[in-house]
Order: C-alpha cells, then structure tokens, then sequence
C-alpha cells in the first residue's frame, strides 16, 4: 500500500501508484457486512456465533529455501483483503465486530525482511475493529464466549480441491460447525458489489492494454514465450498486476487447437511463423482480481480468407451470447446458442454439411468447441460457486459437460463468454470413424485446416438488470484488428525498442 496516498485519503487504500487503482478497504467491511447478514439469517447458525477464518501462508519450492511469491487465499481475501501470510480474522456475526490477527515476528526480520509494523498499523491499514497477535487467537476467543466457531470446509468444483479451514492451538476448546459458512460465502462471492466491479473494470482495462500492445508489435519470427513476457511485463509496469490470473496460453499455428497450451510441458516455446493464426489468452490479476482474455488474430496483421471465416464464425456466435445475455437465461442455453451459430457458419463455409438440427442433437459442435463456453470469475479466475448445492447439476452430453456452470444468469455475476472453434487433428481424426459425425465432414476441406490451429474469442462481462456491461476493451472485427496492428507496424517499424525482439535476417 502507498503510504502516502493513504494518509492523503480519509480511507485507507490499496494502491500501487499514481497509474493504479486505489482499492479501499470498505469493499471488504462491505463484504463482511453481507456475509454477518446473510449468516443472521440462516436459523442453523445459532446467536453469539463467530466466524474464524485462516488466511494462506508462503509455500516454498520443493526442498529448498525459496518461496514462491505470496499470494492471499481468496475466501479470506474477500474478507479481510490483507496481503501478509500467515493471518487469522475473526467476525462476530451479531455485531460485525472484526479482529484481525497478524504474526508476532522475532526481532532479526527486521534485518532479512524489513520493518516490524505494530498492531495499530495493521488496524489502520486493513481498516479492522482490532487487531491481535495469531498466538493470542484462543484467549480473545475465551474471552467472546463464542456458542460455535464456523469454520470454512466445502468443495471448489473446478479444482476439486477442498478450502483451507481454520486450525489453531486450542481449537479443541470450542464447539467448531464447519458445514454452514462455505455455502455462504460461495453464494456471496458469485454476486458482486460495485466496488468490486470497479475493481474488475480495472484489471480489465488494463489487461486489454496489454494485449493491444502484443498486438501492435507481435512479428513473424518472435517466440511464443516473448508474447507471454511483454504481456506480463505491460500488466505489471502499467497496471501493478504483480501477478497474472493463470498461466499464459500464448499459442501459435497448430498450437491454437490446445486449450490449456503453455504449462511447464508445452512452455510457449514454438516460433511463430508467418500465416500463423495466434490465440494468446492472458489476463492480469490486481489484488487478486482476476481478468481473463483471449485475442486471436494472424501474426502478419492480414486475416487470409479461411482465417476471416473461421474468426468471424466466432465472432458472430460471441456477438449472438452478447445479445441474449440477461438475467434469468440458463448459461447452458448460451452454450447451445454458440454452437448453433458455429454450426450454421461452418455449413456455409462447406466444412460440413446436413442438418444442424441433427448436429445439434448428436453433439458435433463439441468437437469444433469441447470446451464450456465460458466461466465465472472474481477473486479467482475460475471463481467458485459453478457447481454450489442448491444449483443445477453438471450436464453429461459432449462439450456441455466441460461447462463451469450451469447456473440461470443473475445480475451481478461476472463471466466470460468465450466461444472458439479449433482444428485439434487427433480429435478430427477419430471424429472421421465416428458413425454417428462422419457423415457430415467434409473430409478434404478438412486438409486445408490441418496446421490451423484456432480461434477463442474471449471477453469478461458483468450481468446487469436488463443485459450485460462488457468490462473488456480490444479490437474484436476482422478490420478493427487489421488496422490495430497496422498502425503498430507503422509505430514500432523502425523503433530500436523493438530490435531485440526480431529475429536477425541471415545474409
């Protein structure tokens, strides 16, 4: 947090500069404040209940002595929006009362970490009724008389791991429920309040600057992984984004087709060649708040024919979610809807052919689009409460059961859309000896697609009371985004800036 720009605000803030956005901390009282009302009431939580939660501690790597980057566990971000490890909090449900706890550090951090802060500064800076010592969390208990602890236990159903529930010395002493708070603040979390849309709106803006900027001096010639470092580089030292939502998809040609492209096996490490398409899906993270985007576009900056087609199916299919998104929709219908239009648009370009209706039912649109047509997203970029109790069950039928929700659209939900339609060859190919898919593929204007790739269309929108507001700002038509990178080749032409990043001509 800047110190200086705190003092100069009647509320303390989180922010990173001048050119970032300053976070205050009401966002997380806000947040608070639902979680104790809508705790009230629930009739299971009995009266003089308190809630306890643990925040994440640092994480080395392997056996060695170096951490990874800390980065805030979410459900106690949203709460308490503390950047330190190693945190407790406690909320008094009837009074909204909230105590953070912080570590009581030895005297040598001073000289391998910096300053000791006091409890006031930490009560000042997370604006917090109190603050107390983590070796002090079961006295100031003893002292509530709390009836129950609730306790954070539930399910994340995208990474079907469980959340980190609150462990301390002296537990034991309380009578712990751990079944209630997680419903709770899951269904919270899936909703957002305005000042965490500001948030989001932020994170957006900038992590669409960058991709315009990878946009605006991508070349043949580049590697995959040098897209992946001028985005991370624009999204921290313009927008403060320390770290980015998920791991960089910064694909090329063939490797479009893979939807999780870019991890430890794969690393963006293909040089882009010219007439690849490039599917690049990056977004930033501030205070962790997350951003998710996916730009496809030829790396020459000139769509060739089949590229404009297939784009513009896409295109045309994200434009169609745009329009029927709104509260009360069912987010597998908007699913369904896409691949209506890719299907539709795929019949005009003669890559297939018959009855779409038939299509539909037998599920070919899942092998141009396994993968759900989009997510929810917040303090995570797969944000929870896809799959919450009470919610609609996961579909079984292809490319419908990838969905990471099946939730009826509300206002206040953030989401992508984001529809795409590849040419995964292994795929294709057992596709050509399924029965039921064979007879509607054209086999030979298949051949043109072998090294395509793909293309995602990927934006993050809010749901309002009416429709959606669009939170991402990029260059989405075919002539929007020819003309976006020619006037990049224009700009950074002849720019030494550039020189390290193209490749040496051989004589």
């Amino acid at each position: 947090m800047s110190t200086n720009m705190a003092r100069e605000k009647a509320e303390p803030v989180f922010c990173l500069g001048d050119n970032t956005y300053p976070v205050p901390m009401s966002l997380f009282a806000t947040n608070r404040k639902r979680l104790c009302s809508a705790l009230r009431k629930n009739e299971s939580v009995p009266k003089g209940a308190v809630v306890v939660l643990q925040g994440g501690s640092e994480i080395g790597q392997d056996s060695t002595d170096v951490d990874l980057v800390f980065r805030q566990e979410s459900y106690f971000q949203w709460c308490f929006g503390v950047t330190e490890a190693d945190c407790y909090g406690i909320i008094e449900v009837e009074t909204g009362k909230a105590t953070l706890f912080v570590p009581k550090l030895p005297d040598e951090y001073v000289v391998w970490m910096g300053e000791i802060h006091s409890l006031g500064h930490f009560k000042a800076k997370y604006a917090v009724d109190d603050t107390k010592y983590t070796t002090d969390i079961a006295e100031a208990l003893k002292e509530m008389r709390p009836s129950k602890l609730l306790t954070l236990r539930g399910l994340n159903t995208d990474s079907g791991k469980m959340t980190k529930e609150a462990c301390f010395d002296g537990i034991s002493s309380f009578a712990v429920e751990n079944s209630l708070l997680h419903k709770e603040m899951t269904e919270l979390r899936v909703i957002k309040t305005p000042q965490e849309l500001e948030v989001m709106r932020y994170v957006n803006r900038v992590s669409s600057e960058a991709h315009k900027e990878l946009m605006r001096r991508i070349r043949p010639g580049w590697m995959e992984y040098q897209a992946e470092s001028l985005f991370k580089h624009h999204v921290y030292l313009h927008g403060g984004c320390r770290h980015v939502a998920y791991t960089c998809i910064g694909a090329s040609g063939e490797n479009g087709a893979v939807l999780h492209y870019g991890h430890a096996g794969a690393p963006n490490d293909k040089k882009v060649l010219d007439g690849d398409m490039c599917l690049f899906d990056m977004g930033g993270e501030y205070y962790c708040y997350a951003s998710d985007i996916t730009c496809s576009f030829p790396v020459n900056g000139k769509f060739t024919e089949d590229q404009k087609k297939i784009y513009e199916a896409v295109l045309k299919a994200s434009l169609a979610v745009q329009k029927a998104l709104k509260p009360g929709v069912s987010w597998v219908d908007m699913h369904l809807l896409a691949d209506r239009v890719h299907l539709e648009e795929l019949v005009k370009m003669g890559l297939i052919h018959g009855s779409v209706e038939e299509m539909m039912k037998l599920r070919l649109g899942s092998l141009f689009m396994p993968h759900g047509l989009g997510h929810l997203m917040g303090h995570d970029v797969h944000d929870v409460g896809g799959y919450s109790e009470g919610t609609p069950e996961r579909p079984k039928e292809a490319g419908l059961k990838s969905l990471r929700t099946a939730r009826v659209m509300q206002e206040g939900m953030v989401l992508t859309i984001e529809p795409g339609i590849y040419f995964n060859w292994p795929m294709i190919e057992r596709a050509f000896n399924n029965p039921e898919w064979t007879r509607f593929l054209n086999r030979e204007a298949f051949q043109r697609f072998r090294n395509f790739g793909g293309v995602r269309i990927e934006d993050n929108v809010a749901v309002t009371a009416d429709g959606m507001e669009m939170l991402t700002c990029v260059p989405r038509s075919v002539s929007e985004i020819e003309s976006h990178m020619q006037e990049g080749r224009q700009r950074y032409e002849n720019s030494p800036d550039l020189g390290s990043l193209v490749p040496a001509k051989s004589s």
